[in-house]
């Protein structure tokens, strides 16, 4: 099953550190990453920057899109008067075909603050028990999932 995740780090770096436990794993057998994206708000920056991993090289050019217009619609663009509602409108449709809707939408935009971190991965066929193994002691919060309830309960439970 593929599955989307964000992830918030209460540093700066800390979603490019798991970013390094999640390649482990993955080369371990225990998930397969089909892309991720990294944003890192630094103390002291004026906004947060992004990075696009382009894990799937045959796709990439699609995700690059998906993650533009998700990341910069949210952090990016400076959102005024009737911008708001077009730029609003338009993530909202973009990113609701993979099970995102408005509210995590806000939650994930909401959570993103300077000093903070956040890893946002599409995966497929993960070991949660496995995986959560090498996320202990991150410090993470799940943001957004497009996961069942239930699936949402085992991913908070396994990883804390």
């Amino acid at each position: 099953m593929t599955t989307f995740t964000a992830w918030k780090f209460d540093t700066a770096d800390g979603a490019a550190k798991a970013v390094d436990a999640l390649k482990a794993a993955q080369g371990d057998g225990l998930v397969r990453i089909v892309d991720h994206a990294v944003i890192s708000w630094p103390q002291g920056e004026a906004k947060p920057s992004m990075h696009h991993s382009h894990d799937d090289k045959l796709r990439g050019t699609g995700w690059g899109a998906f993650w533009g217009l998700l990341f910069g619609g949210l952090f990016f663009v400076p959102l005024l008067g009737a911008a708001v509602g077009a730029a609003a409108g338009g993530i909202s449709k973009a990113v609701s075909a993979v099970g995102i809707d408005d509210a995590q939408l806000e939650s994930i935009r909401a959570q993103i603050t300077e000093g903070t971190s956040l890893l946002c991965a599409v995966t497929e066929n993960a070991d949660m028990d496995r995986l959560g193994e090498r996320f202990h002691g991150l410090h993470s919060t799940l943001v957004a999932t497009n996961l069942t309830d239930a699936e949402r309960s085992l991913l908070l439970e396994t990883f804390g």
